[in-house]
């Protein structure tokens, strides 16, 4: 079973999985003949194995399945790629937990971004939104740990736990003299995919909140009630979304484009090879004029979509340059429960532009300042207004 994933949150990883009859295999035989190049070499390994087993001073403490954890997690971690993961049974239950939308902890997507563990997007109505954390704060350290000496599943581990608990969190942020400690209160997190209302009658605003497993169904509802009431144009604001399921962003793109649009190129780095993701929906949003808001909370499937309504329809991008994630990841089920959820490519908007690292520019610049969240202004919707009320 596979399904492609463009989440950014990175959940608490612990290696394990089915390596156990690796070992066994290795140890009769020390080349590896379903490897590419066939002559890898595992003589090493098992000779650093078995020097450990000799000679180690506490041999009670050599839990074999952690030494094979730790050999899988080192050799996936050489990668150098923080969304290329090894998920232990539990830990993939977490993480198809959280694309549904329901986990203990803070509420808070987080990614690597410029070597920093960073904020990617704090949740609807989580601990991490109320407490005041925004997309691209930067985490200096959880607890007393200092993230720059963190993994990401370490970090990710570190903010988990269970509801009441509290975790610290360093914080600094780009228009702070210095940074702040900020203490949260952990709950069940439980995020809706999305809400819309009616504005001034005729402007529907849609908020998505996630791309996760229900967004597709929670969406086609939304939309058929948008149909059927006075709505002629939509505001999209996929601001703080931090991605999910790539087919769903393929399913929502449907809605909003010709049957046959192209939604995303998938660069897959072996021999110039791409595949191309059409549009495949009913097109009924299509003649609704559009605008879509964007910030530096935007990631991965929001940027999928936003990047072909851009492209396809020439809808405008209005907030503050997104994430720009720009890499699929593959989740590939293996025996015992583990997975390893691995980037297959990296993705391109219909026009062939490439977002890993630069994200998606806004047409109208717009941002928002430490004084428009306290108040609770909101200068970038206001200008979403402002523009669709032109067409």
């Amino acid at each position: 079973m596979k399904k492609k994933i463009i989440f950014i949150f990175v959940i608490l990883i612990l290696i394990g999985g089915s390596f156990g009859s690796g070992y066994f295999f290795g140890q009769a035989q020390k080349i590896c003949p379903f490897c590419k190049p066939e002559s890898v070499n595992f003589s090493l390994f098992w000779e650093a194995w078995a020097t450990l087993q000799d000679n180690f001073v506490n041999p009670e403490k050599m839990d074999v399945q952690k030494m094979i954890y730790g050999a899988i997690s080192g050799m996936v971690n050489s990668l150098g790629d923080p969304y290329t993961v090894f998920l232990s049974p539990d830990e993939t239950e977490k993480f198809n937990n959280d694309v549904q939308g329901t986990f203990e902890g803070i509420g808070a997507e987080v990614g690597i971004k410029k070597g920093q563990l960073t904020i990617i997007a704090p949740l609807e109505g989580t601990p991490a939104q109320n407490a005041g954390l925004r997309a691209g704060d930067k985490i200096l350290k959880i607890n007393d740990k200092l993230t720059s000496d963190l993994t990401i599943d370490e970090a990710v581990d570190l903010m988990r736990g269970k509801k009441g608990t509290s975790v610290t969190l360093t914080i600094y942020r780009d228009e702070w003299t210095q940074s702040k400690e900020i203490k949260i209160v952990r709950d069940v997190i439980e995020v809706p995919s999305l809400k819309w209302e009616l504005k001034d009658n005729k402007i529907a605003y849609i908020k998505l909140y996630q791309f996760s497993g229900k967004a597709s169904s929670d969406f086609s509802q939304a939309a058929v009630q948008i149909l059927a009431s006075q709505a002629d144009r939509i505001i999209l604001d996929l601001r703080n979304n931090p991605g999910g399921y790539l087919e769903v962003a393929q399913n929502i793109a449907g809605w909003f484009l010709k049957n046959g649009d192209t939604v995303l190129i998938e660069d897959l780095g072996k021999e110039n090879k791409q595949e191309t993701y059409k549009a495949e929906g009913n097109s009924k949003l299509l003649p609704y004029p559009v605008v879509i808001l964007i910030n530096q909370g935007s990631a991965s499937a929001s940027e999928i979509l936003a990047g072909a309504l851009k492209d396809d329809r020439g809808i405008k991008l209005i907030g503050e340059t997104s994430f720009g994630k720009g890499s699929v990841q593959e989740l590939n089920s293996l025996t015992g429960g583990s997975s390893l959820k691995i980037t297959i490519a990296k993705w391109l908007t219909p026009n062939g532009n490439l977002i890993a690292e630069k994200g998606l520019e806004p047409d109208v610049k717009v941002e928002m300042t430490d004084a428009d969240f306290e108040s609770g202004k909101d200068p970038q919707l206001d200008k979403a207004v402002e523009i669709i009320k032109g067409f």
